[in-house]
């Protein structure tokens, strides 16, 4: 569990993180290599899982060997399914995402980062998201780094 403590909010007690695969953790389809060992330190905090509709159909091989484990569903209604998957889990949850299937999401998680990628995101998803960075890096790095939660999200 990652606990942070938010200066005139409530703490925020995270216990999973949900990821976007392309234009959030891939590439063009591609891993980004040098997210690997943040997700390594993240998973000794964190429940982490993939939920995607898999675009390019390589998330589940390109992940293997991460500490995550991977939801594909290839279809219109991935946006729907990836909301109802988060109201399952039990505990906070933290997402990242950078596309309009991350609108539903975004709104149920305890916490949503939105990042713009090369591939760009959606401009509609702003306004569903706590936070907004310009690389996977820097939001993988806001959970490890607390410190910068708590700056940017005080009152």
């Amino acid at each position: 569990m990652l606990t942070v403590k938010i200066p005139g909010r409530e703490d925020l007690c995270l216990s999973h993180l949900v990821l976007d695969y392309n234009g959030t953790i891939a590439l063009d389809g591609q891993i980004i290599q040098s997210i690997g060992p943040r997700l390594e330190q993240l998973s000794k905090l964190l429940d982490i899982c993939v939920i995607t509709a898999d675009t390019h159909g390589t998330a589940a091989e390109n992940c293997a060997g991460l500490p995550l484990r991977v939801l594909t569903f290839p279809t219109d209604h991935v946006g729907e399914i990836k909301a109802e998957q988060v109201a399952k889990l039990e505990g906070g949850v933290v997402c990242i995402g950078n596309g309009y299937n991350d609108l539903l999401m975004s709104d149920v998680c305890q916490l949503s980062i939105c990042v713009i990628g090369k591939e760009g995101c959606c401009g509609a998803l702003l306004q569903h998201c706590d936070i907004l960075v310009t690389s996977i890096e820097d939001a993988l790095d806001l959970l490890l780094k607390p410190q910068r939660l708590r700056a940017t999200l005080r009152a």
